[in-house]
């Protein structure tokens, strides 16, 4: 019997959303994790907000909802609204009733603001790290490092000299007038983008062109591959060795030494010194373009070596999903701090997606 073709449905469901999302559906998982993480974070949540006035947005459902907002490569806060307005998904994992409407975009937009003040992103990555089930995916010995550049939110034509930024181009007018820049010679130490003061001009290697951009640096366990620090610095020459060293300190506080996989870039005589110093077996790859490496057999001669040099390479699979995934190629915020922010929520974001197939897998 052929069934009718109804436009509408019934007045009123009585399913619960629990009920339609699947058993094994990767979110139910993440669901768990978040929720786990969130409660560990209730002091700090608090701290963030008066005890007098309207009720805002809770913020544990604020970043339920920025993390679907990664996941599913949502490019901004008016289209995750709009999603959530119909997805019964979301509207599961984020904790909404279905009769309850979404908010408006600059509502959320205004009260995801609050959350940069607290440092929520660092110490929710900390919080979901510190997890027993999945502390106990983590190694303590072995990790890599390695930085990535963000592109800023400001055009190459907000560069100007400095002292100099209220003038008018002189190739017209208008919001997006012609400019010229040709014959003229811009550093950083002479010119700034007048969008963004925090960005700075990077070039990525010999012959490429010069971009405003910050620099995002991920400290990696090398066991599973996993994200156990993130930071972003102003884009520069010594940014990523100082970046290494400031998320390695805290880890090499320990009796036994520790090993740090990285590429050619940090294979410098003070870096290499510096992690030694520190208690830190420098897995640096040997740098021998014209010039003698800081490493030496008594490095490369050992088996581990060669294990750190292979591992380390999976940090660019980070890098891969949160500049592609979660959007961070080019970041939609401005000023260094708000840039951080987002790169790190992104970083716990990645963790997470990995995390169930983990805690799945036989030991």
């Amino acid at each position: 019997m052929r069934g009718g073709d109804n436009l509408t449905g019934e007045l009123f469901s009585y399913v619960d959303l629990e009920a339609r999302v699947r058993r094994d559906h990767p979110l139910r998982a993440i669901r768990v994790i978040v929720n786990e993480a969130l409660v560990a974070l209730e002091r700090e949540l608090a701290a963030l907000y008066s005890p007098l006035g309207r009720p805002s947005i809770p913020p544990e459902k604020l970043l339920r909802a920025m993390f679907l907002q990664a996941f599913y490569s949502i490019r901004s806060e008016r289209l995750l609204m709009e999603r959530l307005e119909y997805d019964l998904l979301f509207r599961w994992f984020v904790g909404i009733g279905v009769d309850d409407p979404a908010w408006d975009h600059s509502v959320f937009s205004k009260n995801r603001d609050r959350l940069l003040e607290g440092d929520i992103a660092a110490k929710f990555l900390s919080a979901v790290l510190a997890q027993p089930k999945v502390k106990k995916l983590l190694s303590n010995d072995h990790f890599s490092v390695d930085g990535t550049l963000i592109d800023a939110w400001a055009s190459m034509k907000s560069v100007k000299l400095k002292g100099r930024s209220g003038e008018p181009p002189a190739g017209g007018v208008g919001r997006n007038a012609e400019a010229d820049f040709h014959g003229e010679k811009r550093t950083n130490d002479t010119h700034a983008s007048t969008t963004d003061p925090d960005a700075r001009l990077y070039k990525k290697g010999k012959g490429k062109e010069a971009k405003l951009c910050f620099m995002g640096h991920g400290l990696m366990e090398n066991r599973h591959g996993l994200l156990v620090d993130a930071c972003l610095t102003l884009a520069g020459g010594h940014a990523e060795r100082a970046a290494a060293l400031h998320m390695i300190e805290p880890r090499a506080d320990r009796p036994l030494a520790i090993t740090l996989g990285a590429d050619k870039a940090y294979d410098t005589e003070d870096f290499v010194n510096e992690l030694r110093a520190m208690k830190v077996t420098p897995h640096v790859a040997q740098n021998t373009s014209g010039r003698s490496s800081a490493i030496g057999g008594r490095t490369t001669r050992h088996r581990g070596y060669a294990i750190s040099q292979r591992i380390r390479k999976r940090i660019e699979e980070a890098f891969g999903w949160i500049k592609t995934v979660a959007r961070q190629d080019k970041t939609r915020f401005r000023g260094r701090d708000r840039v951080e922010w987002a790169f790190t929520f992104a970083a716990a974001a990645y963790n997470l997606v990995r995390l169930p197939k983990l805690m799945a897998a036989p030991a």
